[in-house]
């Protein structure tokens, strides 16, 4: 199994963009140790006999509806909403950077 530490929960943390206190890293790793600890137990069970599957229940499949087109928002409505438009689009931050 991974071997987790501090700096694991720092390097992940920093990967994932999610700004932490110590604490909460504290945190973090209790639960990430707490989860690998349950995966060395399910390792103990024996399923050998066992078929495999795709889902827990089964029978189960995919519930489709139709798709019904209900009230529409007018354009000057929607766009009232929006924090900041331009053109007729909403504008977002940009989320990649350039060259």
């Amino acid at each position: 199994m991974a071997n987790l530490n501090k700096e694991t929960i720092k390097q992940l943390t920093s990967l994932c963009r999610i700004d932490c206190t110590e604490a909460e890293q504290e945190s973090i790793l209790k639960d990430l140790e707490k989860i690998l600890d349950y995966f060395k137990k399910l390792e103990e069970i024996d399923t050998t006999n066992v078929p495999p599957c795709n889902h827990v229940l089964e029978g189960i499949g995919n519930v489709n509806r139709e798709d019904v087109v209900g009230e529409v928002l007018n354009k000057e409505v929607f766009l009232a909403n929006a924090p900041s438009h331009i053109g007729g689009l909403i504008r977002v931050p940009p989320v990649m950077k350039q060259g």
